[in-house]
């Protein structure tokens, strides 16, 4: 209703204080106590985070609205893919280099106008016991845009500081997953924000490599899975779109 009714009557300043308004009070609803760390985020920069959940969005949001990447495949979704389209949502199309280019400058005048831009480069979910091979290809607009690559660290764990799996959506159906969340008594989502990491003159890979390695040191997580080698950037059973 505040995307239908506030929007078309309001500036981009008041959509993203309401978009932090509203991931906080979703939060709170959930009962889930968001803590933060590290340095702050800086306007126009790439946010690149390890991905648990669906709830990841709006711990983001949270402390700093942002235009996420997505797979072009949400914008068909009843409801979820009009809200995110409100909410300069960019949409990847997959398999397509034309396509790539276009969203590569639409990432790119985003950054030069302060935006953040978020993304999972891991491509899908994992529990939050590892961090998976991140594909470099995503990180090509902000290098080619001259921008930041900021790393953020996700975690969810209990009041007793123990990992939590209640966030993780897994197979689960969205009802399942809130169902999980709402009966885990002190959830805590942690975030950790790490330094911008410069991209200038420095190749995706060594950006991806450096980004996944401040996440995991953040997490606590000493090892991940295994990269494989020579892997394709574009694969990865939820991967949005390979942009070269």
């Amino acid at each position: 209703m505040t995307v239908l009714t506030v929007y078309p009557l309001t500036g981009q300043s008041t959509h993203l204080s309401l978009c932090r308004r509203w991931s906080q009070r979703l939060l709170a609803i959930l009962g889930v106590e968001l803590r933060t760390k590290g340095t702050a985020v800086e306007p126009g920069c790439m946010l690149v985070a390890n991905h648990i959940s669906w709830l990841d969005i709006f711990v983001i949001n949270a402390i700093a609205p942002s235009a996420f990447v997505s797979k072009a495949e949400v914008r068909a979704w009843p409801l979820i893919g009009w809200f995110a389209a409100k909410n300069e949502t960019v949409f990847l199309r997959r398999g397509s280099r034309g396509h790539a280019k276009i969203i590569n400058a639409e990432i790119g005048a985003l950054l030069d106008a302060g935006r953040n831009v978020a993304l999972f480069p891991e491509g899908t979910t994992t529990d939050g016991s590892h961090v998976l091979h991140f594909h470099a290809a995503l990180l090509q607009p902000a290098i080619e845009s001259g921008h930041a690559i900021q790393p953020i660290a996700i975690s969810y764990r209990h009041a007793d500081g123990s990992p939590s799996r209640a966030a993780y959506d897994g197979d689960l159906t969205l009802g399942q997953c809130i169902a999980n969340i709402i009966a885990t008594q002190g959830l805590i989502a942690s975030l950790h924000v790490g330094r911008p990491l410069d991209s200038r003159g420095i190749h995706r890979r060594d950006l991806a490599h450096t980004a996944r390695e401040a996440i995991m040191g953040a997490t606590g997580i000493d090892e991940g899975k295994p990269e494989q080698e020579g892997a394709d950037e574009g694969s990865g059973r939820d991967l949005p779109a390979t942009v070269d």
